[in-house]
């Protein structure tokens, strides 16, 4: 297969893995810390009216979907592609952060969880997926310029 296309092809499907990732901890996150009693957190409308009344661990599952979900997306994008592998992940980390900006204006939540959101949960992510990425392929640190 073509470098271009494999590498076009992965960054795709890290974008889909980081996507379904995220989501899933969307989902769950509700079920293991329920919000507070009456509280509709399905619409704009209803999490804005929620917000006072969240604590911090109702910020947990929002942050872990943020963080694993651009994890996964980078993981994946560095293991597929051929070259290029360090610039794919960060490409993925950089459009979930652009992401992370566009809720941080569209959701109104604490200027903490804002803030650890967007400095913690994407391009330390990519980061790390790199890391990781680097011992799951088995490649060495020194060839690491060549990604």
């Amino acid at each position: 297969m073509d470098h271009l296309l494999r590498n076009a092809l992965s960054f795709i499907v890290g974008l889909v893995v980081g996507s379904l990732v995220n989501m899933a901890f969307v989902w769950a996150g509700p079920h293991v810390i329920p919000p507070p009693a009456g509280v509709n957190m399905t619409d704009a409308a209803g999490l804005a009216a929620a917000m006072p009344l969240l604590e911090p661990r109702h910020f947990l599952f929002p942050f872990l979907a943020h963080a694993l979900g651009t994890f996964a997306g980078a993981l994946t994008a560095y293991a597929m592609s051929v070259r290029y592998r360090v610039a794919l992940a960060y490409g993925i980390a950089g459009l979930t952060l652009l992401g992370g900006i566009a809720a941080s204006f569209l959701i109104p939540a604490p200027a903490w969880f804002i803030t650890v959101d967007l400095v913690f949960a994407y391009l330390p992510m990519a980061w790390l997926a790199t890391q990781v990425g680097r011992r799951w392929t088995k490649q060495p640190a020194a060839s690491a310029s060549a990604d």
